[in-house]
């Protein structure tokens, strides 16, 4: 914004004798202000993100994170926290040559500016997205269970005694749509992803299909620049990128099933995805300016309000009594749903993710936040620090979290 906001210098004449003295002067063109702008930001609720981020990392060798806070109906962006970061006076004084160049050798890259700019492996919190296109494609009954032993096995099909064993993060035995949203349940999401038995999946086709009607490869439309797109798996993107491993198989969908393989999402896009659900269809565009504000419009998405709904309630029994229950406050009823993304080819670091919205029954804010880059050992991540966040919002901000009156709307 830095056009709008800095104006136009004026011009003085100034004439001097032969000694320096001024003589005379007189001003040719007045000088023009710069527009004052105002953010949507919440500065202090955005510091209290920034400062339970980086506190995290440091704890548990986390490489770093980012997380953001949207209003469902305007896009107003009340928080948006990245850490590291560098300190912008550094850079521009550049008295201590010493800060700079360690800022500049920073292997955590602290100029990512990670809640917009920085894309991850998303893990289990694209699910809500696959249940949705599942339950539109009437694949499965929501109240159909299917039975989680902690793996599923794939029989090589140019070789019966051959087979390959893909793992669910536990044995959660029987589960049907709401459960499995809330526990995380892997081998749901293989089954309704890729089908398993006699039980129909999607195919990648289709997966792709809806994933990119929620446009998760596609920038938000934010108005600052820096914003990047994400990356859905397909057949297409496998043979540019992966030209060796031959044709997609049946492991390539179960895995984009669960958001992993080549997925890659942004915060950002994450918290616009959640607000979707949030309000039944309606998407945001996001702003950081309170001038560009545009209320949140109907997406021509294709479900219903009851396969909405569906969804909703997986995410609330995943803060009632499934993954996110360290979201479970006495406060505020919030929906949410956790992601654990494994990274490299030891599966040994991870990226915590917990996206979500509140207040669960009139939906104001919705929220993702990351946790990238740690140790799978840990069990401290992305939804202990957006418990952090709630906790100051409860005692600081009680108005985030009180219900919208008719008149108040109004």
């Amino acid at each position: 914004f830095n056009d709008r906001l800095a104006g136009d210098n004026g011009t003085t004449i100034i004439e001097t004798d032969a000694l320096g003295n001024v003589v005379s002067s007189g001003r040719v063109r007045p000088p023009v202000p710069g527009e004052d702008l105002h953010t949507t930001v919440d500065v202090e609720l955005q510091e209290k993100m920034h400062q339970a981020i980086g506190n995290l990392a440091e704890e548990v060798n986390f490489r770093g994170g980012g997380g953001i806070i949207i209003d469902v109906h305007t896009g107003e962006i009340i928080a948006s926290a990245s850490y590291p970061e560098y300190d912008s006076n550094l850079m521009t004084n550049r008295d201590d040559s010493d800060a700079v160049t360690q800022i500049l050798k920073d292997d955590r890259n602290p100029f990512l500016d990670r809640s917009i700019s920085g894309v991850f492996i998303p893990g289990s919190i694209v699910k809500p997205y696959l249940a949705l296109a599942s339950l539109h494609e009437n694949i499965i009954d929501p109240l159909k269970q299917i039975y989680s032993s902690g793996s599923i096995t794939i029989q090589n099909p140019y070789n019966p005694e051959q087979s390959t064993v893909i793992r669910d993060w536990r044995a959660h035995g029987w589960v049907d749509m709401r459960k499995a949203l809330a526990v995380s349940s892997n081998v749901y999401f293989f089954a309704v992803g890729g089908g398993l038995e006699e039980q129909e999946g999607l195919g990648i086709s289709r997966i792709n299909k809806y994933l990119n009607l929620f446009e998760f490869e596609e920038p938000t439309g934010l108005n600052i620049p820096g914003e990047v797109k994400g990356n859905v798996p397909s057949p297409a993107w496998k043979e540019a990128t992966f030209p060796q491993d031959g044709d997609w198989r049946l492991g390539d969908t179960y895995n984009t099933a669960i958001g992993q393989y080549g997925f890659a999402v942004t915060p950002l896009r994450m918290a616009v995805s959640a607000a979707t659900i949030a309000t039944g269809g309606k998407r945001v565009t996001p702003t950081l300016l309170k001038d560009d504000i545009k209320n949140a419009y109907d997406a021509g998405l294709p479900f219903t309000e009851r396969e909405y709904q569906i969804i909703r309630e997986g995410m609330q029994l995943a803060v009632e009594e499934g993954t996110a229950i360290g979201l479970n406050l006495v406060d505020v009823e919030i929906a949410a749903k956790t992601g654990t993304a494994e990274l490299g080819t030891e599966k040994n670091e991870v990226n915590s993710w917990v996206m979500g919205y509140f207040p669960y029954d009139d939906p104001q804010y919705a929220f993702t936040l990351v946790m990238e880059h740690g140790p799978r050992s840990n069990l401290i991540g992305a939804t202990s620090v957006m418990r952090q966040v709630m906790e100051w919002i409860i005692e600081n901000r009680p108005e985030y979290i009180k219900k919208v009156s008719e008149n108040d709307s109004n």
